[in-house]
């Protein structure tokens, strides 16, 4: 039985060329409508409901992951986040909430950043197993000032339109947690300062006032945060078809298909593969635009 989808095109108001969302729907052969849509200051965009069957969709999500590039945005909504019921977003935190890695603003301190950065880079892409990498770097840690941690969670920058999409999904009723790789000390300030409803990450252990180079029970993998959507869902009485997961790594590849729909913010290719959504622009408000949310 085919479903009505709704597919979303954005990208920046000044951009050269169009985004190739309309030549999909030719390609595919889908019954198309146009829908409306209120682009984000600063973007401009399209969207269109869509009758598809299994064959359409399968394809039509192979051509957005292949075919959305650097300063685009493509979405393919479900029918289960159309309407006005309650939904769940989750979002991972380094590079996709935040501008940063938490984890290489700490070693820098350490003077062991690029060393730190190298080993994130293959664990996002999914060359390492995250587990032994985040020990790895988090030994590099060892013997930091605690005092530390404040000073780079005040550095921390939110990514572009990621407070709108917040204070838009409040407005609907709607629920927003974070799921981090990171650490509670950090994320625990940026919750309260952007009034997510939940939060998880790891523990930087700390010992007689400096960091101690371990993480404190079990890691948050990309298992754990599959399990944290599922927990929040349970907690606010939510569909896990009515969520929206966002990241950037391999470790958000359990995350974003349990998710009813998996947005990849400028994602790695292990994560693209696995979207319905690509964010090839840092506008995190391109997605509740998606949704039809308005702030």
């Amino acid at each position: 039985m085919n479903q009505q989808y709704r597919l979303v095109s954005l990208c920046s108001a000044n951009a050269a060329g169009e985004h190739p969302a309309a030549s999909w729907i030719e390609t595919i052969g889908a019954d198309a409508s146009v829908a409306e849509l209120t682009a984000p200051s600063g973007l401009r965009g399209a969207a269109w409901d869509l009758e598809l069957d299994d064959a359409q969709l399968g394809t039509l999500r192979a051509l957005l992951r292949e075919d959305t590039t650097e300063g685009q945005a493509s979405l393919l909504v479900p029918p289960a986040l159309r309407g006005s019921r309650r939904a769940l977003v989750v979002t991972d935190v380094d590079s996709t909430l935040i501008e940063q890695e938490v984890i290489e603003m700490l070693a820098a301190h350490a003077g062991r950043e690029a060393e730190v950065a190298a080993v994130t880079e293959r664990a996002m892409r999914g060359e390492l197993d995250f587990a032994q990498s985040l020990h790895h770097r988090v030994q590099a840690l060892a013997g930091l000032p605690v005092s530390l941690i404040a000073e780079v969670a005040a550095d921390v920058a939110p990514t572009a339109g990621a407070r709108e999409l917040i204070a838009a999904a409040h407005a609907g009723g709607h629920k927003v947690g974070a799921v981090s790789g990171g650490f509670i000390q950090v994320l625990e300030p940026l919750a309260e300062t952007l009034g997510l409803d939940h939060a998880h990450a790891n523990v930087l252990g700390v010992r007689d006032g400096v960091l101690t180079g371990t993480v404190e029970g079990p890691v948050v993998d990309r298992a754990a945060k599959a399990a944290a959507l599922r927990r929040w869902c349970a907690a606010d009485d939510i569909e896990a078809q009515r969520t929206i997961g966002l990241g950037d790594g391999a470790n958000d590849i359990d995350l974003l298909t349990v998710a009813g729909l998996g947005v990849g913010v400028e994602p790695k290719p292990a994560l693209r593969s696995v979207a319905d959504g690509i964010l090839g622009l840092r506008r995190l408000d391109a997605v509740s635009a998606a949704l039809g949310w308005g702030a």
